[in-house]
């Protein structure tokens, strides 16, 4: 007459895509912001906490990720693991890839990746007396949290960069690898 409920980890994964609605992420990212607010006395503060509140997020996106999309397969080599960061975890994030993967031109062990519009820069609005918050740290833990994961040790900042003729500036997403990568990647054999 009933069947029995299964547990959830007996359900199949689901392929499809799972969308939050925007207006209730943004509600929930504004008052994790405001939160995070009350916590600190600094804008540098306000923008770790962030990172930080990201990190944990980052990791488990990874988990998640590379169970789905790679078949549990984790990445050993840099640029491999900087294209699934964007376009995988960039697409589960945002719906596409991010617009730009770029290295520094000053220094090798650092890499950019550029997008326009993040929705966590979208919907804040930031007080008068914090003109210089990037809300965008909470991305910038969610990809430290992924290459922590992935065995990539990097420290990775939010920047806003100014685009002429563009209404709003442009989120480059800094990441400088720890020498310790640099050196596993000239030791593995080419490709």
């Amino acid at each position: 007459m009933f069947a029995p409920k299964q547990a959830a980890t007996d359900r199949p994964w689901v392929k499809g895509r799972s969308e939050i609605s925007l207006s209730a992420f943004a509600f929930l990212f504004g008052e994790l912001v405001q939160y995070c607010q009350t916590q600190v006395s600094n804008i540098g503060e306000l923008e770790r906490r962030l990172e930080d509140s990201g990190y944990g997020v980052g990791l488990r996106l990874l988990e998640v990720l590379s169970y789905r999309e790679r078949n549990s397969r984790r990445e050993v080599r840099l640029l491999e693991m900087l294209k699934f960061i964007h376009t995988s975890l960039w697409k589960c994030l945002f719906g596409r890839q991010a617009r730009e993967l770029e290295q520094s031109n000053t220094a090798e062990d650092e890499y950019m990746i550029s997008d326009f519009d993040l929705f966590v820069t979208k919907y804040i609005s930031v007080p008068k007396d914090m003109g210089q918050l990037n809300c965008a740290a909470f991305i910038a833990g969610i990809v430290k949290g992924a290459l922590d994961g992935a065995g990539f040790p990097a420290r990775v900042t939010a920047h806003n960069v100014a685009v002429k003729g563009a209404p709003r500036p442009k989120t480059t997403i800094l990441m400088k690898f720890d020498s310790s990568v640099l050196l596993r990647e000239q030791r593995l054999p080419a490709m």
